[in-house]
């Protein structure tokens, strides 16, 4: 493994001595770190759209059928005299979905940090292959381009909510979003979806084959297990999607019905006979839930390794949390089932859906106790990625406690499709992976660029958007318990729901101050780039190796040999050392053991 790392190493030092022009260092780049970047303001870009749109039918839910200066400005013809349309609404909610969860959370953390951190964390000096790393993010920035594109289509975007059941995303006259939009839609996931597959398969065989000497799988960092087991899912699961995908192309171009059946507009009987809407449920899940751990797992990762480095503690229970890790991964692709109680399934399947459920509990409690042993007497530093990820292990235990409500079968159908829902879901999935992702990019900002985050600002960034972040969410499930249906987009029409709409604007305030605090982390973001403190090269005093790598970027990561590993990642604050940080690559001393984790 040695000497195929060592020729690795000199062949990229043979290929760096080519000058690189403007278009090969920055754009057509195939050093791991720049591709890194290129994901993480592609990321950023669509997250800021993604989050304009939550604020704009936020207020169209606290303030509905009010003109709207703002939705007359940025919506045009789909909001006459600034009151939005209800085709519109959906639209917003749909594409809001699918770029938060597919273009910034599965982007921001995999593509960001798995590319970032690989290849660093082993010893290797690139990915497996940079020519595919290159392709793979080229064909992610041409989905989002495809996704935004859907955006200016005249009948409107996609519509049929970011899960695009049929009959609505099957049928092109169902609605004004069923047209072009949908079929925009379709396109951009299915070359998401081949972005994600030749990611993930670089990132699975760059861990396999590329780590440097002394690194064995139980020498990794946590990082590294979260990023290798979820590019693993993602190759198990997205291919069905695509199944999905294709199949629903057909049954809209082509006149087949694998998703239709039975169906009349306005009267007229159509051809369709024969399908199932519900095939496209469990092809959707079976992606759709192990989706949820392909955004999460990573954030897991980079919370343990912030959560170590900070406390100055080793990380408590290392294997257990490999094992949990593990657990999840196969768990997570036998529970799709819990999304469909209410779509006529068999009592008994659904018990066995709600079993699997609840196992899946038990190796997240694992990391989230192991999460809080490592914090405890450990000696922190309350910086801003630390807050963020302390924040990250709150949100995933709090969410997480009502998916036991859901995962239920007797107890989801009372609030099946209500406001708790999607407060669940998005505390667990969504805030979750947003604060750990944000926790990576304030600690490896320095590796990143190569300069300093403004740590004042970031503290600001934390403390507002995790009140907001609760303020938002955290009323949604006394409103989902109400009865209160989510993707409405008025509920001025039900007495019932008069006395929550004061909830709701409240709801809404919560959510227009969270949304506009992110400019803060913008402006810190980006101007830091060129004018934030340099930064030395371990800054935060970790043990792991890509912070033994120069400060400045070279395509290569290392000058000379790749340093070999000698112990664990997590020897912090070990008895006979002075520092308290001990660096992988340092050879252990005479009669010193190795941690056994």
């Amino acid at each position: 493994m040695s000497a195929h790392a060592d020729n690795h190493a000199h062949d990229d030092d043979h290929g760096h001595h080519h000058k690189e022009t403007f278009v090969t260092k920055y754009i057509f780049s195939q050093d791991h770190k720049m591709i890194a970047k290129q994901y993480l303001i592609t990321g950023t870009i669509m997250g800021v759209i993604g989050v304009l749109m939550s604020m704009m039918f936020r207020m169209q839910i606290a303030w509905p059928e009010e003109p709207n200066v703002l939705f007359e400005a940025l919506l045009g013809k789909w909001a006459p005299e600034g009151v939005m349309d209800a085709d519109i609404y959906l639209a917003l909610v749909t594409i809001h979905g699918t770029i938060m969860v597919f273009f910034v959370l599965t982007a921001g953390l995999s593509g960001t940090f798995s590319n970032l951190l690989i290849p660093l964390q082993i010893g290797a000096r690139d990915m497996a292959s940079g020519f595919l790393n290159m392709v793979s993010y080229w064909l992610f920035f041409l989905s989002s381009v495809f996704m935004v594109l859907s955006l200016f289509v005249e009948a409107g975007p996609a519509a049929a909510g970011w899960t695009i059941y049929p009959p609505l995303s099957a049928l092109p006259m169902a609605q004004g979003g069923s047209g072009m939009g949908m079929t925009l839609w379709l396109v951009s996931m299915a070359i998401f979806i081949a972005s994600s597959l030749l990611g993930s398969l670089n990132y699975i065989v760059t861990v396999i084959n590329l780590r440097t000497k002394g690194m064995s799988m139980t020498r990794l960092p946590l990082t590294i297990w979260a990023f290798f087991i979820t590019a693993i899912i993602g190759v198990v699961s997205f291919p069905v999607l695509l199944s999905a995908a294709l199949l629903l192309i057909m049954d809209r171009s082509f006149g087949t019905s694998f998703f239709l059946s039975d169906i009349f507009i306005q009267g007229e009987v159509l051809h369709y006979q024969g399908g199932s809407p519900v095939l496209f449920e469990h092809l959707f899940w079976f992606l759709g839930h192990p989706e949820v751990y392909i955004v999460i797992l990573p954030a897991m990762g980079l919370v343990s390794e912030i959560m170590a480095s900070n406390s100055r503690k080793p990380i408590f229970g290392y294997r257990a949390m490999i094992a949990s890790i593990l657990a999840i991964a196969f768990l997570s692709t036998i529970v799709w089932g819990h999304h469909m109680f209410v779509s006529g399934m068999n009592p008994f399947l659904g018990s066995v859906f709600t079993f699997t459920t609840l196992l899946i509990a038990i190796p997240s409690a694992v990391k989230a106790f192991n999460w809080i042993t490592t914090l405890w007497k450990g000696n922190l530093q309350m910086n801003p990625a630390m807050l963020f990820s302390i924040g990250f292990v709150s949100t995933f235990i709090t969410g997480g406690l009502t998916g036991i409500i859901l995962g239920d079968s007797a107890l989801d159908i009372n609030v099946h499709d209500t406001y708790f829902v999607v407060a669940h879901f998005h505390l667990v999935m969504g805030i979750s992976a947003l604060y750990g992702m944000f926790a990576g990019i304030y600690h490896w900002y320095p590796k990143m660029f190569g300069r300093m985050l403004n740590k004042n600002l970031g503290y600001i960034h934390f403390w507002i958007t995790a009140v907001c972040a609760y303020g938002v969410f955290f009323p949604m499930h006394f409103i989902g318990m109400a009865g209160l249906p989510r993707r409405y987009y008025t509920n001025s029409n039900f007495p019932l729901f008069d006395d929550l709409a004061n909830v709701n604007v409240v709801i809404t305030i919560f959510a227009l101050v969270g949304g506009v605090v992110q400019i803060v982390y913008l402006y810190n973001f980006f101007t830091s780039i060129f004018y934030g403190r340099k930064a030395v090269q371990n800054p935060w005093k970790s043990t792991t190796l890509e912070w033994t790598a120069p400060v400045e970027h070279m395509h290569g990561n290392w000058p000379g040999e790749i340093p070999h590993v000698h112990r664990w990642a997590y020897d912090y604050s070990k008895p006979g050392h002075e520092d308290d940080f001990v660096p992988q690559n340092i050879p252990l001393k005479d009669g010193e053991e190795e941690l056994q984790h």
